[in-house]
């Protein structure tokens, strides 16, 4: 039986977090403005994800710790989602990345973490060698999967090749959702994630920033035939990355909506009132991370779906 959510999850301790000037060109959520307290923003991101992994682990959520290398620097290490995914089929998917100081994140040693916490791999796709010819497909920061349905949603930006999905969706047998997203500067939104998270039940999405009619129309379609009720979010929302949540399970088989401290403040009553009809919802402080890495929670996380021994 397909599943949707997982309770297994990767997160990657970082070693050396900080600000990306690579990644900042196309990131419109990460912040330049006191970047350089680099001592101070590195104590203050291991503390933040300490303290989220014990808010998860008490919920009953199994979280799979592995340590950033210190050499070579990985200021982006603390958000692994974008490097690999591991599937209910057996199959480990490592992906090219837009910006080379990410591409160092992409270790062996990582993946072996995970295996030895007790789950097996058959294949591993390996899609990186599209970076020699300039084709970017970043892992669940490029693509929302709803995994019950086999459909692979994604936005397209530089980090996001449309031709590789389909590569992608050949694979793994799913069918790709395509769509463009722009912020309210007119600016292509860098990850799908940001601005949509996908629940067993429901969807998250800041439908404002899809402005081609038709592909609004496809996605509310979709969603309808999918049976997922859509819990629309503005720009400002987004902003405070409400769009970029996870949906996990716990060791009692409940479901979690996870999120941060900033995008749970900024929902609304009655948007808290429908996810909790769906889910239960669990957030973290996570500022500095969210301010210097330009992305929050959800690309914290790396779902593990392999099969266990």
């Amino acid at each position: 039986m397909r599943k949707q959510t997982t309770r297994h999850i990767l997160m990657v301790r970082p070693a050396n977090f900080g600000f990306n000037e690579e990644t900042a060109a196309s990131n419109a959520f990460q912040r330049r403005e006191g970047a350089q307290e680099t001592d101070i923003i590195r104590t203050k991101a291991v503390q933040e994800f300490d303290a989220f992994v014990q808010k998860l682990r008490a919920a009953g959520v199994d979280v799979i710790v592995a340590k950033d290398s210190p050499r070579p620097i990985k200021p982006d290490a603390v958000f692994p989602n974008n490097w690999a995914t591991f599937h209910q089929e057996g199959f480990v998917v490592t992906y090219p990345m837009y910006a080379p100081t990410r591409r160092r994140e992409r270790r062996r040693q990582v993946i072996d973490t995970v295996l030895k916490a007790g789950f097996t791999a058959e294949r591993r796709i390996n899609l990186e060698f599209n970076e020699k010819i300039n084709r970017f497909l970043e892992g669940t920061g490029s693509i929302i999967f709803d995994h019950l349905n086999r459909l692979a949603y994604a936005c397209v930006s530089p980090r996001t090749d449309a031709g590789l999905l389909d590569e992608l969706c050949a694979l793994l047998n799913y069918r790709k959702v395509v769509f463009h997203a722009v912020d309210g500067n007119g600016q292509e939104i860098y990850h799908t994630n940001v601005m949509m998270a996908m629940g067993e039940t429901f969807v998250v999405i800041c439908l404002d920033t899809v402005t081609v009619p038709a592909e609004r129309n496809l996605l509310k379609q979709t969603f309808r035939e999918t049976g997922k009720e859509v819990v629309a979010i503005t720009l400002t929302q987004m902003n405070a990355f409400a769009g970029n949540m996870l949906q996990v399970r716990n060791d009692q088989e409940q479901t979690i909506l996870v999120m941060s401290d900033q995008a749970y403040r900024s929902l609304k009553p009655a948007q808290i009132k429908t996810l909790e009809r769906h889910t239960q919802l669990l957030h973290s402080p996570i500022n500095t991370i969210e301010t210097y890495g330009g992305g929050s929670a959800r690309c914290m996380m790396a779902e593990v779906f392999l099969p266990e021994q």
